[in-house]
Parts: C-alpha cells; structure tokens; sequence
C-alpha cells in the first residue's frame, strides 16, 4: 500500500463523519424528505464503481411493463443538458445520458426521464404523465430527498464491502451500516458455479436485518446485435459461445470490463482490447484506433465488439464504412437469479407496487 493512499485515511474519517451526520438528520426529520402516493422502488449501491445498476433497472423495468405503467428516472450522469427531460429513442446521450438512453431504447414502451433533482423529477412525470403507476429510481440510494417506498441495494460479489473503507481511502458512499435501509440486498456479478458455503459465508458477513431478503444474481451475455442497420449480404454473425479462434477488437468504456474480456478470451483467438474510461465520449481519434487494431487482426475473420452501454455512444458516429461498420457488433447483457430465486424476487417487487397503487398525488413528509 503506497503512502500517498495512506494519507487519504483522514480525509475518509472527515468524509464518513459527513456522511453519519447527513444520514443522522434525515432519519431524524431534520432534513426533510417526500414520499410520493404511488410506489417509488430505488435501485443504488453504498459504493463507487459499477455494481451492476443499469441492467438491474432493465430487469425491473422489463418485469413490471408487463402489468404496469412503468416510469425509470435517472440522474442522466455526464449529460450537457440540464432540468428535466423525457428520453426518447432518438434522444442523443448529450441529452440523456449513455445508461437512460440505452433504457429507453431497450424499452421503448416504458417512460424514461432524467432530472438531477430526483423530487422534481418524479413531480414532473406525475404531472406530465398522471398514468404512470411505478417508478424506478436508478442509481439512489444516496438520495435522501425522496423516501422510496421499497429500496434495492446491490453490492458486487469481487468487491465485498464488508472489507471496504470510506471514501476516499477505500469505495463506501456511506457506512455499511445504512445497507439496514435496503428492503432487498443483491449480490451482483455472482460466479453461477457459487457453492453453498461460499454463499454462507457472505451471508453471514451481511449480517442481514430480519425484515430483509437477500439474493445473489449474475451477468449473462446476450447475443450480439448489430451496432448499425445489416444488408444480408454483410457477412457472419459473431456467436460468443463459438467464436472458435476469430478475432476481436474490443471497445470499453465501463467501469470494470475484465468479465466480458475473460467471458470472450474462452473462446476467441485474438482479442486487443481498446479500454477507456467509464461513461467515456469517444472522438474521431478513438475511431483511428479501432480501424488500426481491426487492421492488426491476423485472423480470417474478426469482429468488432463493444458493451450495450457504449453502443449508444458509438452509434453516433455514423461515418464508419465497411468493413468496420458490417463488423461492428454490442452484446446486450442481462441480469439473473441464482439458486432458483427469480419467482420469489418478481413476487415480491409485483406484490409491493400491486398493494401501493395510488392516485398521483404527492404528500410531503
């Protein structure tokens, strides 16, 4: 451990200090917080870096259309807009945001919003659109402002917070103690060949509150899909289980892309991975990059692949030709349930909002 992160040590005292008296005065009702008449579920993390939020919001929100009118609202992290804005399919991510537009566009049927005053924005979607009848709050669980009606937390498998610090020393938002807010805790990224005592012992190190339910979900890949309009006449399309030796440019710019390049390495014959940083705007020079590396290849056939979530950043560059552009593929993740908790999870989400449907009107707390 390098001095430099030593010296971090009191500055993450001062800032979990910050954090205690912050959260001591909303559950005092010092600092005032809305709930909302109809059912508001948040999905957050106590940590920085990615947990899995964006696919498990998709999850709830493709699980609840089925029934309900469903509404996503989301900070809309490193937009140039400002204020409110409903995200459509032709939206850019200037103006969303690359994880609301790739909602919106996965979702085409469920309202998405971004608001960086959450309390406005659920208001503004009640106002606009008095139909809605749930809303999912993505990415706030540090939002104390709104009271949600039934909170999830997810904390990844590879980073136990348990063992966390504080930022800026360690990762912790806050003190693992306020994971007792939660209604559901996620262990997200779970290995699907988990054995039972490994489970046990996470368990245990949770140390769950009675009222709490506690479930373990992994990230599954989807087959691609092309980034842009395909001609049949463009060639093969790249299957991950049998990539059998092809070779593949990979293009990240999401906070921990080691899974999907150890997911492709199992079966590829050539991988050079371009990796940026997480919510990354890509220029015309990281385009330069991408046509270099596709040049490098040795193999026969080869392909370009890249994450959901960067797909609708690169999708903007509509200038890339053949046969980058026929070659260019995202893999679309998802999320599921280990040791057969799917039913008892979407029972419990279908039966809070089925119970707390309201009329659209808001009373402050």
């Amino acid at each position: 451990m390098g001095n430099g992160r030593i010296l971090l040590y009191p500055l993450s005292l001062i800032y979990g200090l910050v954090t205690v008296i912050r959260n001591f005065l909303y559950n005092t009702g010092i600092l005032p917080s809305v709930e909302f008449r109809l059912p508001v579920i948040c999905v957050g993390n106590i940590t920085v870096g990615g947990t899995g939020k964006t696919p498990h919001a998709e999850y709830l929100a493709g699980l609840l259309r089925e029934n309900f009118k469903v509404a996503v609202l989301s900070r809309g992290y490193k937009r140039t807009s400002s204020g409110f804005r409903v995200v459509t399919t032709s939206s850019t991510v200037a103006e969303s945001g690359d994880e609301p537009l790739q909602i919106s566009r996965k979702y085409p049927d469920v309202l998405v919003a971004v608001d960086r005053n959450r309390v406005k924005g659920v208001r503004r979607i009640m106002e606009l659109h008095p139909e809605t009848e749930v809303i999912i709050l993505d990415d706030a669980f540090q939002h104390r402002r709104i009271t949600p009606g039934f909170s999830i937390l997810l904390s990844d498998f590879n980073r136990p917070v348990i063992s966390d610090h504080m930022l800026p020393y360690g990762n912790l938002r806050e003190s693992i103690s306020n994971m007792r807010r939660a209604d559901i805790i996620l262990i997200t990224k779970s290995p699907f060949n988990i054995n039972p005592i490994q489970r046990r012992l996470i368990v245990k190190e949770i140390n769950k509150a009675p009222y709490q339910n506690l479930y373990f979900t992994s990230i599954k890949y989807n087959p691609p899909v092309p980034l842009f309009d395909r001609k049949e006449s463009s060639g093969p399309i790249p299957d991950l289980k049998k990539l059998n030796g092809t070779g593949v440019v990979l293009i990240t710019g999401i906070a921990n892309p080691i899974p999907l390049k150890e997911y492709l390495q199992e079966t590829a014959g050539e991988i050079i991975h371009l990796r940026y940083p997480d919510h990354y705007t890509f220029r015309e020079k990281d385009l330069n990059a991408v046509y270099n590396a596709f040049d490098q290849l040795k193999t026969a056939l080869k392909f370009v692949l890249t994450t959901e979530k960067d797909s609708v950043r690169l999708k903007e560059f509509t200038n890339i030709a053949d046969p980058i552009r026929s070659a260019f593929y995202y893999i679309p993740v998802g999320i599921c349930f280990l040791n057969d908790d799917t039913a008892e999870f979407n029972k419990l989400i279908i039966e809070y909002v089925r119970k707390n449907k309201r009329n659209n009107r808001v009373s402050e707390i």
